[in-house]
């Protein structure tokens, strides 16, 4: 019997070829794209499962001041002073790139691997906390003493290609010229995916041995640290209990750290927190994955509606063989079994295309999508994925024409009055509201893309109150403490003319990164003590970026820290009403022993990306941290070879005096507009969905047309044998079609502007909401329905009225 069934269904597939193909088309396109979203999800959410305690491992975190770090010695207070902890680990990052230098046997040159990332300090209780297959050695032993070194298999390999395993143990490598150590282990790289990459584990012995004050200095925070809790231990109490702990330590000190809390940051939302940074590896947005989702999700229900309007749209076709059906004695059960089955095959042939296209989509969306994502139907999970998406989909799809279709009474159907009785005003009303349910997501999708564009160029265009065009910035050698060479190099650059001004400084005005410290601000009336952003900078500092002095001087030329240049922010964070008061002020910090004087208080000017507060800044004179050349070029010439002229000597100078260092030039203005690749990424995302639900939409209103005209045929006829023109049928048949566009328009605005404000809100600087981007979405929308709408419409209004009235 089913087998009939499958039979029936595919000749009446290929007997009605150009609807059968709009309908896998359409359904191809909501499958394939749910896909690759769920590859994404997928990928995102399979991330750090390689214990079964993870759910019991914590990272403690600053809950105020958004640091994933603390000081060396809380680790060891944290251990001694609160129950219930199974394992508390702490591990250093080595924050810089690193150079490798590797001894493969005394009668050969040593193999350089420059700018070594993964590097970190760690002993036995991280091996505890994250389960590593040992290889060779073991995590009591091998990171038990200073200057030892444990690799991955993956590292360990590509260092000693041609060693075993074991052989490679005893081996000697050199971090950065000066730190010797010896390979004593090594393990097996962790199952991706996680966030945990480390490569490398230099015994953190070896930190304290290069840092002697590491184990008392509450400081600096500079550890990463972990924790597992036992199984029956109560996160929330272990929360107040560390925040105890670091109360009762930092509070016996005087450098402003107390102020800081902690709190207990889940390993579950390791990869998704933007908020604490992380080990260098990709961030996954979480309201961004569940907007993938939501927009999966939207384009089947698309793909499903077109389905149901083509499919009702066909019904009177399809009449006569449901009436002869039911007289010959068949069941409406067989019926609904028969048209779901038709339903199964067109959504099983879209599922195949929908697998053809997917690789297309994963290369289409490449440059952000991340590299772990790949797509083979092998892969877990997929043919699940594919298995229910296929039944879920044929079942909406298919069951609402199925009901409608197998009710059809044989009587009615054989004295030829289905194409009247269809018309019932419940059914139809039901067509028209899937339609405008189309239209609706069609058109807050064409919204939205409009929006994100317009605060995207308004993000790129913004004056952030510095100058960032035609300015380059790169950084120095941080292994070599030289301010002589630094000073050499200066000199240099200042001769180059192709170079308007030049820089020995900090990052940028705006960075991703922000150093700080605490000012402190006293008098009878008020006791300041409060977190500051702080960026190094010398006197050209203010001048190259066209930085506003608002009272006061420059940063004089000092290689000492000698006077603060404040923003506005920090001006009124210490208490003055106008900046000149300011002026003159000494302050302190926790940075220095001694008072500095206020000499001058600059305009205030984004520091970030548009997502972020201005926050207090405060620029100073410290040559130990000026590390960075900022840039400033000359305009192009004509031939616009000033730039590439100007890059080309730089790099020259800068070989001749840091030869061993490779040199890394950024462009300012890219470098910012690199803070806004997730709203760049969904802009692409919401232009390709907005494409799709178009395109799906505009089936299901071709779908509606051709219904409307088959049950007017003879209306139409008639009206043209009576004299109507062809023009006057177009305007009859189209106006209730642009009456759903229009409702559909109407609808579509305030859910849109709803959930623009809601998404505008992640920015402390934004776009207005114009109504002319409301107007735009709906006449970008209403251009091709109407294409649509006239050539359906044309072709029945010019048709003979002969042959359709012949027809009844």
């Amino acid at each position: 019997m089913f087998k009939n069934y499958f039979k029936i269904a595919w000749r009446n597939l290929r007997s009605n070829k150009l609807y059968s193909a709009i309908n896998i088309f359409g359904l191809a396109i909501g499958i394939s794209a749910s896909l690759v979203i769920f590859l994404i999800v997928q990928y995102d959410f399979s991330f750090d499962k390689f214990e079964n305690g993870r759910d019991r491992i914590y990272r403690v975190v600053s809950r105020d001041a958004h640091y994933a770090r603390v000081p060396s010695p809380f680790a060891d207070a944290v251990r001694n002073e609160v129950p219930g902890l199974d394992v508390v680990a702490p591990f250093i990052l080595w924050d810089y790139d690193v150079k490798m230098s590797i001894d493969k046997s005394k009668n050969e040159k040593p193999s350089v691997f420059k700018e070594e990332p993964d590097i970190v300090f760690a002993d036995k209780r991280y091996f505890k906390l994250i389960n590593y297959k040992w290889l060779v050695g073991s995590p009591e032993s091998s990171l038990s003493a200073p200057y030892q070194t444990v690799l991955t298999e993956q590292t360990s390999k590509r260092f000693f290609p041609n060693l075993p395993l074991n052989e490679v143990v005893g081996k000697e490598i050199t971090f950065n010229d000066t730190v010797l150590t010896t390979v004593s282990g090594i393990v097996a790289n962790l199952k991706p995916n996680t966030d945990f990459n480390f490569q490398t584990f230099v015994s953190i012995g070896t930190y304290k041995s290069l840092h002697p004050n590491y184990s008392d200095n509450w400081k600096m925070s500079s550890s990463q640290l972990f924790i597992k809790l036992s199984k029956n231990a109560n996160p929330k109490q272990i929360n107040k209990q560390i925040g105890k702990v670091y109360q009762l330590h930092s509070g016996r000190l005087s450098n402003g750290l107390s102020n800081l809390d902690f709190k207990l940051q889940p390993l579950s939302d390791l990869h998704f927190s933007t908020v604490y940074d992380d080990f260098g590896q990709r961030k996954a947005y979480m309201p961004a994955l569940y907007g993938l989702m939501a927009v999966a999700a939207i384009l089947l229900l698309l793909a499903c509606i077109n389905f149901i309007n083509l499919t009702t749209a066909q019904s009177s076709q399809r009449a006569k063989e449901i009436g002869i059906r039911k007289t010959l004695g068949g069941s409406r059960k067989q019926l609904i079994f028969q048209f779901l089955s038709e339903t199964f095959i067109m959504t099983l042939i879209a599922t195949i295309v929908s697998i053809i296209f997917s690789p297309l989509l994963l290369k289409a969306f490449s440059d952000f999508i991340p590299e772990g994502v790949h797509f083979n139907i092998k892969q877990p999970g997929v043919i699940v994925f594919l298995s229910i998406t296929t039944v879920l989909v044929s079942l909406f799809s298919g069951i609402y024409p199925a009901l409608i279709l197998s009710s059809y009474k044989p009587i009615s159907v054989l004295k030829n009055q289905i194409v009247a009785g269809s018309g019932n005003t419940g059914r139809l009303f039901f067509r028209k509201t899937l339609t405008v349910s189309q239209f609706v997501i069609a058109q807050f999708f064409i919204m939205a893309t409009l929006i994100v564009g317009r605060q995207i160029h308004y993000e790129l265009t913004k004056d952030m109150g510095f100058k960032k065009n035609a300015i380059i910035y790169f950084g120095t050698n941080y292994r070599d403490t030289s301010t002589a060479k630094r000073k050499v190099l200066l000199a240099k650059f200042k001769a180059i003319p192709e170079i308007a001004n030049v820089s020995l400084a900090g990052f940028p005005p705006s960075t991703p990164g922000a150093l700080g410290f605490n000012l402190r601000y006293k008098t009878a009336k008020l006791d300041i003590d409060s977190e500051v952003r702080i960026k190094p900078a010398d006197t050209n500092y203010i001048k190259l970026y066209h930085l506003k002095l608002l009272v006061g001087t420059n940063l004089p030329y000092s290689d000492t820290l000698n006077s603060l240049v404040i923003n506005e922010k920090c001006s009124k964070m210490l208490g003055f009403k106008n900046p000149q008061e300011a002026i003159g002020k000494y302050v302190g910090s926790n940075f220095s022993h001694e008072k500095i004087p206020i000499v001058g208080v600059i305009a205030n000017f984004i520091q970030g990306s548009l997502h972020d507060e201005i926050m207090p800044l405060v620029l100073f004179n410290d040559k130990n941290m000026e590390l960075t050349f900022n840039v400033a070029l000359m305009p192009q010439n004509a031939e616009g070879t000033v730039w590439e002229s100007a890059i080309s000597k730089i790099k020259k100078s800068f070989k001749e005096i840091y030869p061993d260092t490779d040199l890394e030039i950024h462009f300012l203005d890219e470098s910012i507009a690199k803070y806004y690749t997730a709203e760049q990424n969904i802009s692409r995302l919401l232009k390709w969905a907005t494409g799709l639900a178009i395109i799906i939409s505009c089936l299901g209103l071709f779908g509606l047309v051709i219904y409307t005209i088959n049950q007017r045929t003879k209306e139409i006829g008639i009206r043209k044998v009576v004299g109507a023109s062809v023009s006057q049928i177009i305007t009859l048949l189209s106006k209730d079609f642009l009456k759903l566009i229009l409702i559909a328009f109407i609808i579509a605005i305030p859910i849109v502007w709803l959930a623009a404000n809601k998404w505008l809100q992640n920015f402390a600087f934004k776009i207005d909401l114009s109504v002319l981007i409301f107007i735009l979405g709906g006449l970008i929308m209403l251009l091709p329905a109407l294409i649509i709408l006239l050539l359906r419409t044309y072709k029945a209004a010019a048709a003979n009225p002969v042959e359709s009235l012949r027809s009844e």
